[in-house]
């Protein structure tokens, strides 16, 4: 039982925390309470006593360490997957320590959470990113409540508080979906972006089956199959730049159905292109990364996530003290700093390898986004732009070199402006629903898992998946036809042999287009005297803007960065 303790002219509160071992009662903040009645004393003190016998005490010394301290503390402790440890690295150290790195664990409450939340959403990051980050937060200070650090969670959300603005106040931007034709001309885009066929296969790959971006990265040679494809692993591309192999999502190990024309062109992809093992885990993978021109990429030198594996941080990290110091604390900035100094790191230096697969983001921004809006990206210091086009052969080859801009003599129009590399894996879904796919077969594909009491009770058959191979190579044949009526040939080998292998007895064939050479740094240029008299008649090229006046005109619709994000650059 406490008791009440005499002190001069006031009384302290005393209480048992073990066997002959007593404590005087104090604020969070260590100071010692002081009353002015002994009644008020001994109260004080058997409430404190009966939360130690109920196990609801918490020793206020301990609480006294930092958020940094503890939440290094807290990450070394995790055993989890190597994308998951990356991502609570990323959150921890570039979002939560510059806020709550000094503030002690015992001290950190709602008021806290809230402005760090009000000072990130004015930033410009999206609801759906915010929640992510406070959830580890709510993750890390929920095991300090376990350890005794402190009685409750300050970001725990409770519910019925804040504004009120209906169903609609976190909804995100529909998502953008393509059809089969959209499918075929980004495909074939992308391919010549690159100059080579690997781009216009991996495109229409993932649009017919519907793999998620790290499961068609890491799709081996080994796993296509005559008539369907094996989901066996994924590269899960890491900060440090490295490649992990791991199996999919959720373990969503699978066998997918392929149509005849997606397995003849997987097929005759893998023959031409010979796949050699990479470097990175020795195995033959039927796609990889697009080789930089010039041998840039063969500089030497020290890349950015050297400096932070000699700095012991994330690579993010790096980026913002290179972009953004104010924003990290002076010991990681001091460490940065130290790391470039020793290995001399030259910012915007080209010094990788010849990349084995493709960076996501890379592919996405450099590739995909043009292919989808016939425009580059805004990257500092230059804004989005067209793509600057020679317009022959059709549909327009990509001008590169000094002075492309002024070459140019057509830009793409968009196709789908917002579609992402995963929206095609929505569109495949679409497909699906088009073509009364029942629900079993399209989780199947997707690597989904229905829990309901209907799909366990629902099966696959093979009349499902025959009805499903023959609606999309109903939709493949219609989006060629049409493809074929815009121009009967394509400067993208792979597609040009369709189109080609299609025609009709007695139509009329023009000249045959140019295809690219085998090297994936050559594209194919029309003669000098080309002239603009030659350009497709704008009906029967609905996707290519002639070049008339102003190469800035070209796209009268302002592209702007997407909110929510913040481009890491170093």
């Amino acid at each position: 039982m406490g008791y009440g303790e005499k002190r001069g002219d006031y009384w302290r509160a005393r209480y048992k925390i073990a066997p002959g071992k007593y404590r005087t009662l104090a604020d969070a903040n260590g100071e010692l309470l002081r009353f002015r009645t002994k009644r008020a004393a001994e109260q004080a003190a058997n409430e404190e006593e009966a939360k130690v016998r109920g196990g609801r005490w918490h020793d206020p010394a301990a609480a006294r360490i930092t958020f940094g301290e503890y939440a290094n503390r807290w990450y070394a402790a995790q055993d989890l997957a190597l994308s998951t440890m990356q991502n609570y690295r990323r959150h921890i150290e570039e979002h939560l320590l510059p806020y709550f790195n000094d503030l002690e664990v015992g001290e950190i409450n709602r008021h806290h959470v809230e402005q760090w939340e009000r000072q990130e959403r004015g930033r410009g990051y999206a609801p759906a990113t915010l929640k992510t980050w406070r959830s580890t937060l709510h993750l890390i200070l929920g095991d300090a409540v376990d350890d005794g650090l402190r009685e409750t969670n300050p970001a725990a959300r409770r519910r019925g508080r804040g504004k009120r603005a209906g169903r609609s106040r976190n909804r995100g931007p529909e998502k953008v979906i393509t059809d089969a034709l959209g499918i075929l001309l980004i495909a074939e885009r992308a391919a010549l972006l690159t100059g080579r066929d690997d781009e216009f296969v991996a495109v229409v790959t993932k649009g017919y089956t519907g793999v998620r971006w790290g499961e068609l990265m890491g799709l081996e040679t080994q796993f296509i199959r005559p008539g369907s494809l094996r989901v066996e692993w994924q590269l899960y591309e890491l900060d440090g730049g490295e490649f992990h192999r791991c199996p999919p999502k959720d373990d969503s190990y699978r066998t997918i159905d392929t149509p005849d024309f997606l397995t003849g062109l997987l097929s005759r992809h893998v023959a031409a292109k010979r796949p050699e093992p990479c470097r990175c885990h020795g195995l033959r993978y039927a796609f990889n990364g697009y080789s930089a021109a010039n041998g840039a990429a063969r500089r030497p030198g020290a890349k950015l996530v050297d400096v932070a594996r000699k700095a012991g941080v994330s690579a993010g990290t790096v980026s913002n003290v290179l972009n953004r110091p104010d924003s990290v604390s002076e010991d990681r900035r001091a460490r940065v700093e130290a790391a470039i100094a020793e290995l001399g790191y030259v910012r915007n230096a080209s010094s990788g390898e010849l990349a084995a697969h493709w960076r996501r983001s890379g592919f996405a921004s450099w590739l995909f986004y043009p292919a989808t809006t016939g425009s580059y990206p805004t990257r500092a210091p230059y804004d989005a732009h067209p793509v600057p086009l020679l317009a022959e052969p059709w549909p327009g080859i990509p001008a590169r070199g000094r002075g492309a801009a002024q070459r140019a003599q057509a830009c793409w129009v968009p196709i789908a402006p917002g579609l992402t590399p995963h929206g095609l894996r929505h569109t495949h879904r679409t497909i699906m629903e088009e073509a009364g796919t029942p629900p079993k077969l399209m989780d199947e594909r997707l690597g989904h898992e229905d829990g309901s009491v209907q799909a366990r009770y629902s099966h696959v058959t093979p009349r499902m998946r025959d009805r499903l191979m023959d609606a999309l190579t109903e939709q493949w044949e219609e989006a060629l036809d049409m493809r074929r009526a815009m121009n009967p040939g394509s400067p993208v080998g792979a597609l040009d042999a369709l189109l080609r292998s299609g025609e009709r007895p007695g139509q009329k064939v023009e000249e045959e287009s140019p295809r690219p050479r085998s090297s994936p740094n050559f594209l194919p240029r029309p003669p000098r005297n080309a002239v603009r008299g030659g350009l497709p008649d704008r009906k029967t090229a609905p996707h290519l803007r002639v070049h008339q006046s102003g190469w800035r005109d070209l796209n009268p619709r302002p592209l702007r960065p997407e909110l929510g994000r913040r481009r890491n650059q170093g």
